[in-house]
């Protein structure tokens, strides 16, 4: 039995690369966006910063409507071998991209492969996972993505202090991801195809071999006989379709599904993740310390899904996420407070560094009107960010605006910037012990064997709506809200998410996915 353990834990984390790749192509742009906005010479708050950041969203989306069905036709492991293709594509077409459109076009490709595998990824683990071992392999995934994260953190960082030039920085963060993708491809070759998938398809004998290595003999049989037993029953309906998995027998799981896939995503995780530099620069910091912070958010994350990775099939579901949304919304207010109560002054001194640094960068701007222009500032104290920078835009002007933001915050706020890195670490570590391991072991549950391929695409597709909307308007919330109301507005989502898990969340750790499909579903 020992045996069967390591083998089934060494093929669930090679699929889980999947997710490694996802996290890292997601993280990666953080450290990427304040470079190549200047070489495609975006504005500050402009749209086109947040769509290029959350096009790769925009590609999961439709990866999302096709990963189950096309799952269920080619097999799990089939589309996860194009998904690594995908990933390599992106890779390449982002690091040499000449302009915005071409950048955002292999950002879509890459996110189709996200969309597949973020779905496919987690199935696959859960139908060829022992039941005792489910919730903690499925989570491989989930430590995979927050492993992902963390790295592209790490290589962000270190290629931002080896590098100088702004326009190299950033296609070497993207293109590195070529390795591991070439490396998920490879790998996926040991990975046999999952048993339900084969019994769906009458390869009966490979199947039970399959359970029998993963399982033992005995467990196998029994695993064998339910899978089979649900299958026929099944057999008597016709084959999945959209009403199916919107049938009035289904209600109860879609709120589930539905519900804790918006609400994962609109407590604004991937607003953190996406731009965690952006927000630890406008807290004060400059860039070497705003990624070094962000690192510090990665590996939160990484410590704290091994965590959950542990508590999942001991604790349960329920209580993680009961846990982590309350960590959630308190964290957030925190954080929100801490820019509330931050003030923004020019003195003379901070103009005088920010003409220095200005000077340092050489690029023909004349320093005596600039000077002048930040003078009719000086020492006029600004408790609101928004009206702070609204009359930086108004005397600088947009083009000196897009350049200088981050030197002129630096040298103007005042705010107590450790209780923005204490809220956001808080943040992280409960998202990662609830809503980010946990929403995929529910959903690769909670979905009858049937329609289970078609149910995650569709929930996952709305999972990926919210989340290309929350990373989509972050950049222009921080510009027309400030800082302190958008964390706010996260934070009240999490209290949300509290009490939409308090009344609607069932526990299914140690049970069959059998089993779980009778109690909501019914026979």
């Amino acid at each position: 039995m020992k045996t069967n353990r390591l083998y089934v834990v060494l093929i669930s984390l090679i699929v889980a690369l999947g997710g490694f790749l996802l996290g890292f192509d997601s993280a990666v742009i953080s450290g990427a966006t304040p470079f190549y906005k200047h070489t495609f010479q975006l504005d500050n708050g402009s749209w086109l910063i947040g769509f290029s950041v959350a096009s790769i969203i925009l590609g999961a989306m439709m990866g999302n409507l096709v990963a189950g069905k096309l799952a269920d036709i080619f097999g799990r492991k089939r589309i996860l071998l194009i998904t690594a293709l995908l990933f390599t594509i992106t890779a390449i077409g982002t690091a040499f991209a000449p302009n915005i459109i071409v950048f955002i076009g292999a950002r879509i490709i890459g996110g189709f492969g996200v969309g597949m595998a973020i779905l496919i990824a987690p199935m696959y683990i859960a139908e060829i996972a022992p039941r005792k071992m489910r919730g903690t392999l499925v989570t491989f995934n989930q430590l995979n993505i927050v492993l992902g994260i963390s790295v592209a953190y790490f290589t962000n960082y270190f290629i931002q202090s080896s590098i100088s030039d702004p326009d190299l920085k950033w296609r070497w963060m993207l293109g590195i991801g070529i390795i591991p993708a070439l490396v998920y491809f490879i790998t996926l070759f040991i990975v046999p195809r999952s048993p339900r998938w084969l019994m769906q398809k009458g390869f009966e004998d490979e199947a039970m071999k399959v359970l029998t290595k993963v399982q033992g003999e005995e467990a196998a049989k029994i695993e064998f006989r339910e899978i089979k037993e649900n299958l026929q029953t099944g057999k008597k309906k016709e084959s999945s379709r959209f009403s199916d998995v919107f049938s009035r027998k289904m209600k109860v799981v879609l709120i589930i599904g539905l519900g804790i896939a918006f609400f994962q995503q609109i407590t604004g995780i991937n607003a953190i993740f996406y731009y965690a530099p952006m927000i630890f620069e406008m807290a004060g910091g400059g860039k070497d310390a705003a990624f070094l912070q962000a690192i510090a958010i990665g590996l939160t994350n990484v410590a704290m899904t091994v965590v959950a990775m542990f508590l999942i099939d001991r604790l349960g579901r329920r209580p993680l996420l009961l846990i982590g949304a309350m960590g959630i919304s308190l964290s957030l207010f925190l954080v929100g407070y801490s820019f509330m109560n931050a003030s923004y002054t020019l003195n003379e001194k901070g103009i005088s560094t920010i003409i220095s640094e200005v000077t340092a960068m050489d690029n023909g701007e004349d320093l005596a009107l600039l000077t002048t222009e930040l003078e009719s500032l000086k020492d006029i104290s600004f408790n609101s960010e928004v009206e702070f920078f609204s009359e930086i835009k108004a005397i600088v002007g947009q083009e000196s605006y897009n350049s200088y933001k981050e030197i002129i915050l630096k040298q103007s706020i005042s705010i107590e910037s450790i209780w923005v890195l204490i809220g956001l670490i808080v943040y992280v570590a409960s998202f990662a012990i609830s809503l980010g391991p946990v929403m995929w072991a529910l959903l690769s549950e909670i979905f009858p064997n049937k329609l289970r391929g078609l149910a995650i695409s569709i929930v996952g597709f709305w999972n990926s709506v919210v989340s290309f909307s929350v990373a989509t308007v972050f950049p222009m919330e921080l510009e027309v809200l400030g800082s302190s109301l958008t964390f706010y507005i996260y934070a009240a989502f999490g209290l949300m998410t509290f009490l939409f898990v308090l009344k609607f969340i069932p526990e299914t750790k140690g049970k069959s996915l059998e089993e779980i499909e009778a109690t909501l579903v019914g026979k």
